[in-house]
């Protein structure tokens, strides 16, 4: 790829940067003789063809919106073109790092700081505002700080534009999970107000070091969203009150873009902005009810209240009311809602190698004479993502955001394939058993056919199918069943590889996997 010419004009370099959609290439207009970056929308290799003129619909957006943009702050877009029967995008080159790289080699960003980032990136989306554009996707990553100083706000990719129909799927939720406003979870319709709780989630990133809704899971964390408050900021001096002004649940309570950028401009200069103060809650303070009477002293104890236990999220408890609007929002084209649901609880907790497993000696269809060897016919599949794996000829790869799937059919059968950087969970069995807790009361009629640890490939894992009965209102309705294995890998990250079918094709499905594990390559 490096060194072609595209459109008879911009040669490519190297590549500076990879995403769930696409590759970012340095390269060299040589018609105005520049650097700009260029935006490779890989995904395109993948999706149907149907789902490459909306690809290419999304890549058009980014670009009008982009363009309606005029502001310093704004990365550029220059040009838009096809090549190689995918999307490209020209714009801006930014030399420097996003600021969520400079929080994972610093570990946090001063205060100060942190608020001149904040201030300029305000000013990025008022300006888009003020087009008729959301951004709708920001986050550290999508923050550029250019080495001569300056900051960027890039990738419109999912930007709306005022006006325009929509072209994402009924239901879809789109942008990171860690950085959705509240009311973008809950389902309703975002505005420039979840622009800026985005922005409120960004800072705090930045001063703090980690993300003030992540949790162990997708699900867990839009809940989190939805229902807590982050923890109290340790560092952030004069930026406190600002962060939390923005972090308002109720996107009619927070402070509007003139409002915050006041806030933000004294806290660059160090001072504590009253105004982000009173968008602060009151502290309640609750007296002590008087003590009873002291008890005898061979039974005395203390009459002091009780330490409150800290609230502990995940599958087990508080399955939450946003449920619902989770799986619809995340169910597009995969399986029916318990691959969907299952998918979101459990996409951050590795994606899977194969396992030591029992194959009962089943002989399904295209089994090459033994359970589980790889079919001569299968074709190998190098994912973008740095993974490898075989499959039947003519299956599929689907991608929404980080959601890989593999499918011959439009996702009746599919493997699903999920990858955590570094898992929170003891071990991969315990992770599941978890899951499991949390999945048991949601699918109808969910039946356990086994949960066990095991190993793979000398790493430990653990192996667990189950089978439930899809309602009609999923995408795939009817009697299905699953098998998932998650292992431990040598550097840390936790796989799992995730098959979902029909009950009545399993007999074969289950021999496929075998097969689909044994010629899996984690990345």
């Amino acid at each position: 790829m490096q060194g072609q010419l595209l459109a008879g004009r911009y040669r490519l370099g190297e590549s500076i940067g990879r995403g769930g959609m696409g590759r970012v290439w340095r390269a060299h207009d040589e018609v105005l003789h520049r650097a700009v970056a260029v935006k490779e929308l890989t995904a395109a290799q993948w999706v149907a063809e149907a789902d490459r003129a909306v690809l290419l619909a999304r890549t058009q957006t980014e670009a009008r919106a982009a363009a309606r943009i005029n502001h310093p702050a704004c990365v550029t877009v220059h040009d838009v073109l096809e090549h190689d029967d995918r999307p490209w995008i020209v714009m801006e080159l930014v030399e420097g790092p996003s600021l969520a790289d400079a929080v994972k080699e610093h570990g946090r960003i001063v205060p100060a700081e942190a608020a001149r980032i904040g201030l300029w990136t305000l000013r990025a989306l008022r300006a888009a505002h003020n087009a008729g554009v959301l951004h709708r996707d920001v986050k550290p990553g999508n923050v550029l700080l250019a080495r001569n100083g300056q900051v960027k706000l890039t990738d419109f990719g999912i930007a709306q534009l005022e006006g325009d129909s929509t072209i994402t799927r009924t239901g879809e939720i789109v942008g990171s999970v860690d950085y959705l406003a509240p009311e973008r979870v809950s389902g309703s319709e975002p505005g420039p107000a979840s622009d800026l709780w985005a922005l409120g989630a960004t800072l705090y990133t930045a001063i703090e070091g980690i993300s003030p809704f992540r949790r162990t899971s997708p699900l867990s964390t839009m809940q989190a969203v939805v229902e807590d408050e982050p923890e109290p900021l340790e560092h952030a001096g004069a930026m406190g009150p600002v962060i939390s002004a923005l972090l308002r649940k109720d996107p009619a309570t927070r402070p509007s873009a003139d409002e915050a950028e006041m806030m933000l401009a004294e806290a660059a200069e160090g001072r504590r902005s009253s105004a982000a103060q009173a968008y602060v809650p009151t502290q309640v303070h609750v007296p002590t009810p008087t003590p009873p009477p002291a008890p005898r002293p061979e039974t005395a104890t203390s009459v002091a209240p009780p330490a409150q236990p800290p609230v502990v999220l995940g599958p087990r408890r508080r399955w939450p009311r946003v449920l619902g609007v989770v799986v619809a929002a995340l169910l597009v084209g995969g399986g029916g809602a318990a691959g969907a649901m299952y998918y979101v609880d459990h996409r951050d907790a590795g994606s899977g190698d194969s396992a030591q497993q029992n194959t009962g000696g089943q002989q399904g269809s295209g089994s090459g004479g033994k359970s589980g060897a790889i079919p001569d016919n299968w074709v190998p599949y190098d994912d973008v993502e740095g993974f490898s794996l075989k499959l039947p000829p003519g299956w599929k790869r689907q991608q929404d955001g980080s959601q890989i799937d593999y499918t011959p059919d439009g996702g009746q059968r599919f493997v699903r394939i999920a990858i955590d950087q570094g898992s929170e969970w003891p071990d991969s069995y315990q992770h599941q058993l978890e899951l499991e807790q949390g999945l048991q009361p949601k699918l109808p009629h969910y039946k356990r056919v086994a949960l066990q640890s095991n190993m793979f490939r000398g790493r430990p894992g653990s192996l667990w199918e189950f089978t439930w009965t899809a309602g009609t209102q999923d995408a795939t309705s009817g009697p299905r069943h699953a098998i998932e294995q998650t292992y431990r890998a040598a550097d840390g990250r936790e796989y799992a590889i995730y098959l979902s079918v029909p009950a009545a094709d399993w007999d074969g499905a289950r021999e496929q996997f075998d097969a689909i594990l044994r010629g899996w390559q984690p990345a």
